[in-house]
């Protein structure tokens, strides 16, 4: 189940974790940061004066953010979270990481990245990745350096996007009714469960909720369960489960049928993302 964050309000720029030593500046506008780290690690709600690149090698990610609206991401390897200067995020670890935390000067931000988004990490960018951790801290020339950062900003800004975020309903001012059931939907994926049934559970009608779907999220439940079955699907993809079980495990009574929906929306089908485990 997504952590739940709080109000959107003014907080300080936080020093989380020994973050102190590498804040990005000018000079060194990007800075590599490498942790493993278990399953159920927390990083509870913060937020930074620079941009930040959520990224791992191996494992599986969930990150929070509040842009202003809350959405939560399922990152998979090969995947990673762009999150804005000054955005309100929280990061839980689903499987065991090897973490790989980009942070880029407000500076060095491409244009029109205010919000938060999901990237493909391409190969060129994995190697620059490894190529600038190996070397933080160990005499990297700075003119090497400053090329690939400038390098690296660059490919950012040119990767492929992708729609995995699963837009929340606000814990504060949003309906609760709607709030329980995208919680309900994400404890239980499989469930199949119409709308109307759903609606029941909640103590409302199918009708009052699709239009707190469409005012709230600006989306149909349809859809929205669409976002929140590929968010729970490609961490299983990712960590090798046959097709047939992730279809199954996502509420699908055939593998076509998953498979479908699945290339539809990526673009390629459910065997491609097996087993991408990154470096």
């Amino acid at each position: 189940m997504p952590r739940t964050l709080p109000a959107r309000k003014s907080l300080p720029i936080q020093s989380v974790d020994g973050i102190d030593a590498f804040i990005p500046s000018r000079q060194r506008p990007v800075r590599v940061r490498a942790r493993s780290l278990p399953a159920d690690t927390h990083f509870e709600p913060h937020r930074h004066g620079w941009a930040q690149l959520a990224y791992c090698a191996s494992g599986i990610l969930q990150v929070t953010a509040a842009t202003p609206d809350e959405v939560t991401y399922i990152v998979p390897p090969s995947r990673a979270v762009w999150i804005a200067p000054g955005a309100l995020h929280a990061i839980n670890v689903l499987e065991a990481a090897e973490f790989r935390t980009l942070y880029l000067h407000a500076d060095a931000t491409p244009a029109g990245w205010q919000g938060c988004r999901v990237i493909v990490v391409s190969p060129l960018l994995r190697e620059m990745v490894h190529s600038l951790d190996a070397h933080e801290g160990s005499g990297l020339s700075a003119a090497r350096e400053a090329m690939l950062s400038a390098l690296l900003v660059d490919e950012i800004s040119q990767a492929d996007t992708q729609p995995l975020g699963v837009p929340m309903p606000h814990a504060d001012r949003g309906d609760k009714r709607l709030r329980a059931l995208c919680e309900a939907v994400l404890r239980a994926p499989s469930e199949r469960a119409t709308l109307a049934e759903w609606s029941a559970d909640m103590g409302a009608s199918e009708r009052t909720m699709a239009r707190l779907f469409r005012d709230e999220l600006g989306t149909s439940y349809q859809q929205w369960r669409q976002q929140a079955i590929l968010a729970h699907a490609l961490p299983l993809l990712a960590r090798g489960t046959p097709v047939s079980q992730v279809a199954a495990a996502s509420g699908y009574a055939s593998d076509s049928a998953f498979s479908a929906m699945f290339k539809a929306a990526m673009g390629q089908s459910p065997s491609y993302f097996l087993n991408k485990t990154g470096l």
